[in-house]
């Protein structure tokens, strides 16, 4: 089985983000076990390009654009978000369930 938003999702029970680290804790609902996951806080997975010239033409257009940049930790139209990242370091402990399809802890 493939893993999907909508399949992890249904596991993640409370998200921690700090300045380095975003903790995900993974709990399987069955067999009442909670899996913490953390995984090094990435702002921005493309490039910044920002160049000397515009910022000193345009200082607080170049700051808003490097420091404001939008963070994915969770959404359908981005595959790799920070919850499945965090999903995928453990995901060796759950099974996938065909019959109530979801993951279940080992």
């Amino acid at each position: 089985m493939l893993m999907t938003h909508e399949n992890v999702v249904s596991l993640l029970d409370y998200v921690k983000i700090d300045r380095f680290y975003v903790s995900c804790h993974f709990k399987c609902k069955v067999k009442n076990k909670t899996i913490v996951s953390i995984v090094p806080f990435e702002p921005y997975d493309g490039k910044i390009v920002i160049t000397f010239k515009q910022m000193l033409r345009n200082p607080i257009k170049s700051y808003n654009r490097y420091y404001h940049t939008p963070i994915t930790i969770y959404g359908n139209d981005c595959h790799e978000t920070i919850v499945l990242k965090a999903f995928k370091k453990v995901s060796n402990k759950f099974t996938w369930n065909q019959e109530e399809e979801k993951y279940i802890y080992n």
